[in-house]
């Protein structure tokens, strides 16, 4: 019954995991050798390969470029928000995207920068008695090696090219953070205040920045008297699923674009991108059962996707069925 599955139940080894597909392109957390702007890039395949931008998008795109505006996305799962942000930085060579996914803790600060002063006093203590590696003698440790910049912190650098900075489901956050953006957005800088207070002493200090990652050399600003600004205002991608209503003054300093839940032409071009004409081919009876099912709301675009993969990958009808019923159970509020 289960010769299909990868793991069958039974708890006797195997070594079925050899016959594991390759992943679907969506899914695929391998690195090519190959880089984009200094960045690395995922395979072909991914977000910003397999995207398709409307006529509407370009506009509002363009006129939030020229304007220095946010670009506020709204749309149902599923409708491509977040992929636009990667879209955009793929095509214009603006390097990494800066991802800030929201939640309702999330605060101004949050996206700005950290500090870690449990970090520092550690290390302070380890300098007074002559155990910390990285000091010799009664130095104070630099306050800048301890100060990691947020996502909207590092966008807001000084820079020749502006980065592309994706604030994530912005209508989860506290009914505060978008009014406390405004500021941010519109004046483009903020100040650290923990190294200003150290200006006199420290007049530069060098931070991490969002850019940091695990292997990777750089990823550090030198900060001056404790204050950032940009001189090119980045790129911002906001997304929202609609679920709340923005103040007005926040809504008028944004670009607003309202993304459609794709029709069925729309899904069978993102199925083409990401799967083939084979998938087109053999999922075309799943795009119709998937926009009879959504017309409640309760589906998303990326559960199409990992039904028609399923449908293409080996085992028996039987098995396919039961595989595809599981990914295409209705949503719960919110998800």
């Amino acid at each position: 019954m289960h010769e299909g599955y990868i793991y069958r139940g039974h708890g006797e080894p195997h070594d079925g995991i050899d016959r594991l597909p390759e992943p679907p392109p969506w899914r695929d957390m391998r690195r090519q050798g190959g880089s984009e702007g200094g960045e690395h890039v995922r395979p072909v395949g991914a977000r910003a390969h397999t995207y398709r931008a409307t006529e509407a998008t370009v506009q509002s795109v363009n006129a939030a470029l020229m304007l220095r505006r946010p670009l506020l996305v709204t749309g149902p799962p599923g409708s491509g928000k977040s992929s636009l942000a990667y879209h955009i930085a793929h095509e214009l060579r603006l390097g990494r995207v800066l991802q800030w996914p929201i939640t309702s803790r999330s605060t101004l600060k949050d996206g700005l920068y950290s500090y870690d002063a449990i970090g520092r006093l550690q290390e302070a203590g380890l300098a007074a008695s002559g155990r910390s590696s990285r000091l010799e003698g009664p130095e104070q440790p630099d306050i800048g090696a301890f100060i990691r910049l947020g996502p909207l912190g590092t966008a807001l650098l000084p820079v020749e090219r502006p980065r592309v900075l994706l604030i994530d489901e912005i209508d989860k956050s506290d009914l505060d953070l978008p009014n406390d953006l405004l500021h941010v957005f519109e004046n483009g800088e903020f100040v650290i205040p923990e190294l200003a207070r150290v200006s006199r002493t420290t007049p530069t200090a060098w931070v991490h920045t969002g850019d940091s990652q695990a292997g990777s050399a750089g990823g550090t600003a030198a900060i001056t008297g404790g204050w950032v600004g940009c001189t090119t205002f980045p790129v911002v991608i906001l997304t929202s699923n609609g679920e709340r209503d923005f103040p007005p003054a926040f809504l008028r300093r944004c670009i607003r674009l309202d993304l459609p839940s794709p029709d069925t032409q729309r899904l069978a071009e993102i199925v083409r991108a990401h799967l083939g004409n084979e998938g087109v081919h053999r999922g075309a009876g799943l795009v119709e059962e998937f926009v009879r099912r959504r017309a409640n709301g309760t589906l998303s675009t990326d559960q199409l996707l990992n039904a028609v993969y399923l449908l293409l990958g080996d085992g028996t009808r039987e098995t396919q069925a039961e595989l595809l019923e599981q990914v295409l159970r209705p949503l719960g509020p919110g998800d």
